[in-house]
């Protein structure tokens, strides 16, 4: 029960906005002392790698489009553009403290890397009806623009940096994504 503690104060620490958390600062939060939180992990990397992938766990059925590939284009981007603003919307703090620590542990940089192919693959398996039809670097580029619009890190720029709401970020999302493939 305290590992699960701990590692949910993490996430939920990540989610204030502390995206480096101290061992004494979740020690705290949970009523534990420093010592036993590393009673249960070898040192702080391990601790941040553990809470990060808790939460990955916990949203796994997220990172999932019902039906891919499947129904006319008009309902892909639908379900596409809702399924990628449900995901960034569980995970969007937890994604920002491990890019940050992408920086400095292999471990999560591999991990962020992973993550970043999975969903840009899943882009061409989505789209692919309409990818085929597209020479191979008019394909490349469209596929490159569609991952650079809808990856969490440019979701984060449009709803934490610019301040669009979820429904215009939905909405330009759509649009913009239709256009791409459409053209």
């Amino acid at each position: 029960r305290n590992r699960i503690a701990v590692l949910d104060a993490i996430v939920a620490m990540f989610s204030e906005g502390d995206l480096d958390p101290t061992p004494e600062g979740i020690a705290r939060r949970v009523g534990l002392s420093p010592r036993s939180v590393y009673r249960y992990f070898d040192d702080r990397e391990a601790l941040v790698r553990a809470a990060i992938d808790r939460q990955l766990e916990q949203v796994w059925n997220l990172y999932l489009i019902p039906a891919i590939g499947h129904g006319d284009l008009g309902d892909r981007i639908e379900r596409f553009t809702t399924c990628r603003l449900r995901l960034h919307e569980a995970i969007a703090a937890t994604a920002r403290a491990s890019r940050m620590r992408a920086t400095t542990d292999e471990v999560v940089r591999d991990q962020v890397e992973l993550t970043r192919r999975a969903l840009r693959d899943q882009i061409e398996r989505h789209f692919a009806t309409e990818l085929d039809t597209m020479t191979g670097s008019r394909r490349r580029t469209r596929v490159a623009a569609i991952d650079a619009l809808c990856e969490l890190e440019a979701l984060d720029h449009y709803r934490v940096h610019r301040g669009f709401s979820s429904t215009d970020t939905h909405s330009m999302l759509v649009d913009t994504l239709h256009t791409l493939l459409t053209q």
